[in-house]
């Protein structure tokens, strides 16, 4: 049955029973989230903060800036730069994520080529940027300016797609909490991406993960860094804001 709304920001699961995913998940796993020692995640996090020390030659042989060269301390200089992505990049206009931000600065100010999405180098540096943002909630705020991308993910969200024919809703809200396949459903938040999969033995970006959601219905699978994954990335970010979720990459997940 097709879903209506009243507004663009109506939630269908109240902002109190918002719960992050960690808590759908064995104790054994977040015991390994919780742990910086035995968090598998970080073995991308060390190749990330060796990324943000950095410098790399250019073409001229003269050495680029560092992420540390301009940010510094990244515990300090990106605590809670997470939380408010994706939003609008100023120059283009247009919408990014974090990882968008992170080729950004590499393209812009550091003049190096963009890292390939889903790469070590990638997902290092983004990891290592958003940790810096745990235990902060989630605060992407919908204005003017990306209005327009919010509805195109909302509506990405609630529409049925695939030959199993399901929307992202009939998992994430209207069936959460219920057993599928030995697995219990979560609310669908993404506050701990970038994330370890035990699955995929290796950590995981947030599009990998959608992209892993649209095989499953047998959808089509949007390519990784697209503009519609983007804009349902949004969408996501925006349906844990104002509520008691924080951020918690690097997260560990079956």
């Amino acid at each position: 049955m097709a879903m209506s709304y009243a507004n663009d920001f109506e939630r269908v699961v109240p902002k109190e029973a918002l719960r992050s995913g960690a808590t759908f998940v064995s104790e054994d796993l977040r015991t390994l989230q919780k742990s910086d020692d035995l968090n598998p995640a970080f073995l991308w996090v060390i190749q990330g903060e060796a990324l943000w020390k950095k410098t790399e030659a250019l073409p001229s042989g003269v050495p680029s800036e560092s992420c540390a060269s301009c940010h510094g301390q990244s515990n300090l200089s990106m605590r809670g730069v997470s939380t408010h992505y994706p939003q609008i990049d100023k120059i283009s206009g247009e919408l990014i994520n974090l990882e968008g931000r992170i080729n950004l600065c590499r393209t812009r100010h550091q003049h190096l080529p963009p890292l390939v999405l889903e790469s070590d180098e990638m997902l290092g540096i983004t990891a290592y940027v958003a940790m810096a943002s745990r235990g902060l909630p989630m605060n992407v705020q919908i204005d003017s300016t990306n209005l327009e991308y919010f509805r195109k993910g909302r509506n990405l969200y609630y529409t049925r797609m695939g030959q199993i024919n399901l929307a992202c809703t009939h998992c994430h809200e209207q069936n959460w909490g219920r057993k599928l396949q030995g697995e219990t459903i979560s609310q669908g938040h993404i506050n701990d991406f970038p994330a370890y999969r035990l699955e995929w033995q290796r950590m995981g970006s947030l599009h990998r993960r959608l992209r892993a959601c649209l095989s499953g219905v047998r959808a089509y699978m949007f390519p990784l860094g697209s503009s519609e994954l983007t804009d349902l990335e949004l969408f996501l970010a925006w349906r844990s804001t104002d509520s008691k979720i924080t951020v918690e990459s690097p997260g560990v997940r079956r």
